[in-house]
């Protein structure tokens, strides 16, 4: 009687763990895809078996454990994404009051775009328009944005090198 196969592929959850051998032969890895993609989001080592020549084989607490590992990657790059195109300033409005704009840009495969956001300190927001994702937002545009009663915004010009 021959002994059954390792498992060496898990899915669930719109998720593929794959126990792949590492290209320089030095071990084994486990790569984690989201099904349908052609690129893993994460490939992390993977244990060796006891024969100490084969992969350790995937179960299911092994597969629970790496799925969270990969969503907490897939959410902390997100944010950090969005919070490295992000600036915000809070200025005056002409009561005093203060206004907090948010300067946003949305990357996008072909084209970016960027989104200029005012809101009171409770969070209501008071206007929103789409705006050049070049538009170097500084203290000062804001400042004149909210005092010009949240009209266009001019980008910054494009150098001619």
């Amino acid at each position: 009687m021959s002994k059954p196969e390792p498992i060496r592929e898990w899915r669930d959850k719109g998720w593929v763990a794959q126990v792949v051998e590492n290209e320089d032969g030095g071990g084994w890895g486990l790569a984690m895809s989201r099904e349908g993609d052609d690129e893993p989001v994460m490939i992390v080592p993977w244990v060796m078996g006891r024969n100490k020549k084969d992969p350790k084989p995937l179960n299911a607490a092994d597969f629970h454990t790496q799925l969270k590992a990969v969503r907490d990657f897939v959410t902390r790059s997100e944010h950090q994404r969005r919070t490295a195109f992000r600036k915000s300033f809070d200025v005056p409005d002409a009561e005093g009051e203060t206004v907090r704009v948010v300067f946003d840009v949305e990357p996008d495969e072909y084209e970016a775009t960027g989104v200029l956001v005012a809101t009171d300190l409770l969070g209501t927001e008071l206007a929103r328009i789409s705006c050049s994702p070049s538009l170097r937002l500084t203290r000062a545009k804001a400042r004149a944005w909210v005092a010009g009663g949240f009209g266009s915004i001019d980008a910054d010009p494009t150098p001619s090198w």
